[in-house]
């Protein structure tokens, strides 16, 4: 039973998402399809990241009014990014069968290229974790399929995986081990992350404890910015 904020995106919602973010390709933004790989990766680390930081990993850049046309088309933008990231993790972490939001051609074909590609760009927000994971013999096959799909069109050649165009018995091999493996990731994860979690807790209970944080103070997520900039500016100003 899902939570309220945690229901999955309609049709119409995800189209309206993937509209706003469009714009934002050509700076390195992301589509929907890679922001869904992003939120994968972001919840199976145990590493923190707040929405302060990774809000303008996905514009690629910092945020831009300009592409709403009101602050509440904004507010409710992120809203639904929000409830998006809810819906990823409630079902990561109820251990179903994961199901990563794949955009489809007109053929009804997936190639789940930008998934993996925000996959990756979601370990570069904590390097450690990944490369704890990589540097684990037993676990570090469980990267190899996102690698491959997101290194499929790698304009160096010698990082593409497979010479010869995928087949689609390929992709779907891969896709599926892609599935299988972000599952595989959560549970390596599980104990950093109810660490963390619980350090998390702790901070919080401490700051509570405090003094309210000032707009201009430093931000308590250990940004270094200040807090009005960093946890304290999460909506659009």
């Amino acid at each position: 039973m899902r939570t309220i904020g945690s229901e999955p995106l309609t049709d119409a919602e995800c189209d309206q998402i993937d509209k706003i973010l469009l714009p934002f390709l050509d700076q390195d933004g992301m589509n929907l399809e890679m922001v869904d790989g992003f939120f994968a990766a972001l919840l199976c680390s145990p590493d923190l990241v707040m929405p302060s930081e990774y809000l303008p990993e996905i514009f690629g850049g910092e945020i831009d009014e300009t592409a709403f046309a009101s602050m509440e088309d904004a507010n409710s933008f992120l809203g639904l990014l929000m409830r998006h990231w809810n819906a990823v993790s409630e079902q990561l972490d109820s251990r179903e069968v994961f199901v990563p939001l794949l955009a489809e051609d007109e053929h009804g074909i997936a190639y789940a290229n930008d998934w993996a590609n925000g996959f990756l760009r979601g370990t570069m927000m904590r390097k450690e974790p990944w490369i704890k994971l990589l540097d684990d013999k037993e676990h570090d096959g469980l990267l190899l399929p996102i690698f491959a799909l997101a290194n499929e069109h790698n304009p160096d050649p010698k990082l593409r995986p497979y010479k010869e165009p995928l087949s689609p018995e390929r992709r779907d091999q891969l896709i599926a081990a892609l599935v299988a493996g972000v599952m595989l990731i959560y549970d390596y994860f599980e104990p950093d992350r109810r660490r963390e979690n619980r350090m998390v807790r702790e901070s919080e209970t401490y700051r509570r404890e405090t003094s309210k944080i000032g707009r201009n103070d430093p931000c308590y997520c250990g940004s270094g910015k200040k807090y009005k900039k960093c946890c304290g500016n999460i909506t659009l100003h």
